[in-house]
């Protein structure tokens, strides 16, 4: 026997065919803006609530409607976020995702998404982030990030414009994805053997090592400054200790998981010029390493699956 579908059970599936459709790009969206895996997934998820809500016959442009509601909510997660991270033990750092299945995260471009670059934007405001990533890496029109922030045009470009300066006043020039996995492999096995002077070597003068551990044991509370201090906190050997290193891809770069006693431990991204590296990111916190681990499946996910109805 067989059972047409009824206008309604049609109307959801055409709903959730259009979302997931759409859905990597609305993670992107709310990823760089909020540098986290776990609020990113709860922006997106209350994205699809509202969607489903929504008298979808009098939506002119789907992507645009969903977009705007990701950015939005986004913002407003990002402004509490702040105040939540003030109470953070040592260093914040974004939590990584794996972008083996997606390198540029269901963006246009891979702007806005190594560690590095994702650590300055929560230098600005959560509205100057959000049209700088919208700007940047999604290349959407100065007229349709103004109509998403509900801003002037004028003021939409003079928002971009004053983000590219900040950060280009903070940023460096990246070295290339083979140049950079090469500077990490030399790293991690200069670390491993306890030598100091190649690894001094593959560092600039004012290299910084940033521990994100909300207070975990082993990770530093402050900012490690300087090429020798950094060297030589990098090749602590009971860190190395039994340790075992694979290589991940981590915001579009290779990255490196390190796992102690068959457990995923920490997580180590680096940043570097073509004068050297120049920011070491370890990342302890186990909830960031679990959203990492989470995240390998979810572009996966965000191809073949419905949403959490």
């Amino acid at each position: 026997m067989h059972f047409e579908p009824s206008p309604a059970t049609s109307n959801l599936q055409e709903a959730v065919a259009v979302f997931v459709q759409h859905r990597p790009r609305l993670f992107g969206i709310a990823y760089r803006v909020l540098g986290s895996v776990v609020e990113a997934e709860d922006v997106v998820q209350e994205v699809w609530l509202r969607w489903q809500k929504t008298d979808r016959c009098v939506v002119v442009s789907p992507v645009a409607f969903l977009s705007s509601t990701t950015t939005r909510l986004a913002i407003n997660v990002a402004q509490s976020a702040r105040v939540r991270r003030e109470t953070y033990i040592g260093p914040w750092l974004p939590e990584p995702i794996d972008t083996s299945s997606d390198p540029e995260a269901g963006a246009q471009r891979a702007e806005a998404l190594e560690m590095a670059l994702l650590l300055l934007l929560e230098k600005l405001n959560p509205t100057e982030r959000a049209a700088y990533v919208l700007r940047e890496a999604f290349d959407y029109a100065y007229p349709e990030i103004a109509e998403i922030l509900q801003l002037s045009v004028v003021n939409v470009r003079k928002i971009v414009s004053r983000a590219r300066m900040r950060l280009s006043a903070e940023r460096r020039e990246s070295v290339d994805t083979a140049e950079h996995r090469l500077l990490l492999n030399a790293f991690v096995s200069a670390a491993q053997t306890g030598d100091v002077a190649s690894l001094e070597a593959l560092l600039t003068p004012d290299a910084v090592s940033l521990s994100d551990g909300n207070g975990i044991r082993g990770a530093a509370r402050i900012p490690v400054l300087g090429r020798a201090r950094v060297a030589n906190l990098a090749t602590a050997p009971r860190f190395w200790q039994g340790v075992d290193a694979r290589l991940v891809d981590a915001n579009g770069r290779t990255g490196v998981m390190i796992y102690r006693d068959g457990e995923p431990a920490t997580i180590l991204t680096i940043a570097a010029s073509k004068e050297g590296i120049y920011k070491l990111m370890w990342v302890w916190n186990p909830s960031k390493i679990a959203a990492f681990l989470d995240s390998r499946s979810r572009f996966a996910a965000a191809l073949g699956s419905p949403p959490v109805l």
